[in-house]
């Protein structure tokens, strides 16, 4: 029993300080910055500009939202966007294709704080646009092809706060603040649950069999046994939990920053069991492509894995 209790604190520890000390003052600075470029209309400007020129890979104005909220503000955030996507009459085969592109994206909550174990943003941020529009357009031209296009009339206005004064920059400070909050101490059970069971599956030795089991595998792909436990975490709780596993992991000298930037193109995106439940509960007929989606999105994972894996 003192065992167990001495893992759970552990854990928690771990996980309230990466929550609080690296998650939150990172999320905090890039959510009031985005807020901001929202508010004064910045954002507005860069997507009438991008979707003419991304409409024929399958996006609509809102999908290119949705591709700058989830590279600069968190996987989540793109969950309101596709929502008003359904609502506001977009057809089948776009809110397909836009979901697939999301999925296949880094998410901002783990890529900046990452940054701060050694991850390369600049290339991260180049391949996961890469790999959005691959998966964006494989999903429209081809997994989706046989979904409705027909559209009702669009009002792809975005709607958001103002900020032509002060008190207005005050408010969308506060409310961004606020927001990042909430997503700081959002991730702490997570955290801490897959803290405590990572640390409990080592102590038992099923990480070392797990990694015996698949060592010739991953030694015939030339792939590096240390990935084995990251990417377990990743699929079954979620980039989160995945990015406090490599903390550990790399304070541990279990892994190494090259190790993180290689396997980066398929270790941080939302294609998990949390990131999709989460992005398909956007609505019901966001809920109904998914499968068109999920397949699209691993065409794009595995564009960046690709790209990631050859300039390390």
């Amino acid at each position: 029993m003192e065992i167990l209790i001495d893992v759970i604190l552990k854990a928690g520890r771990s996980a309230v300080e990466l929550s609080l000390f690296i998650l939150l003052p990172v999320m905090v600075v890039m959510l009031s910055l985005m807020r901001l470029l929202e508010a004064k209309g910045a954002l507005d400007w860069v997507v009438a500009r991008l979707a003419p020129l991304l409409r024929p890979l399958g996006l609509t104005g809102l999908g290119v939202f949705a591709a700058l909220q989830i590279n600069f503000v968190s996987f989540a955030a793109p969950v309101a966007t596709l929502t008003m996507m359904e609502q506001r009459g977009t057809s089948d085969r776009h809110i397909a294709a836009t979901l697939a592109m999301v999925m296949a994206m880094a998410q901002a909550n783990v890529v900046i704080p990452m940054a701060a174990m050694g991850l390369q943003i600049g290339s991260v941020l180049a391949f996961s646009l890469l790999g959005g529009l691959v998966a964006a357009a494989v999903t429209y031209y081809g997994f989706g092809r046989a979904l409705s296009a027909e559209e009702k009339p669009l009002d792809e206005t975005l709607h958001h706060p103002v900020a032509d004064n002060a008190k207005g920059v005050l408010d969308v400070i506060n409310r961004a603040g606020a927001e990042a909050f909430k997503i700081a101490v959002g991730a702490i059970p997570m955290l801490v649950l897959s803290l405590v069971a990572v640390t409990a599956l080592r102590a038992a030795g099923a990480i070392d069999a797990l990694t015996g089991l698949l060592a010739p595998l991953m030694g015939a792909l030339r792939l590096d046994t240390a990935l084995i436990l990251p990417t377990l975490t990743k699929a079954l709780a979620g980039g989160t939990a995945m990015m406090g596993v490599m903390d550990e992991m790399l304070r541990a000298n279990h892994a190494t920053v090259q190790l993180l930037n290689q396997s980066a193109g398929f270790m941080i995106h939302p294609l998990d069991i949390p990131g999709v439940a989460v992005l398909i509960s956007a609505g019901r007929r966001v809920a109904a492509v998914w499968k068109p989606a999920v397949c699209g999105a691993l065409a794009g994972v595995a564009v960046r894995t690709l790209g990631h894996a050859l300039i390390g």
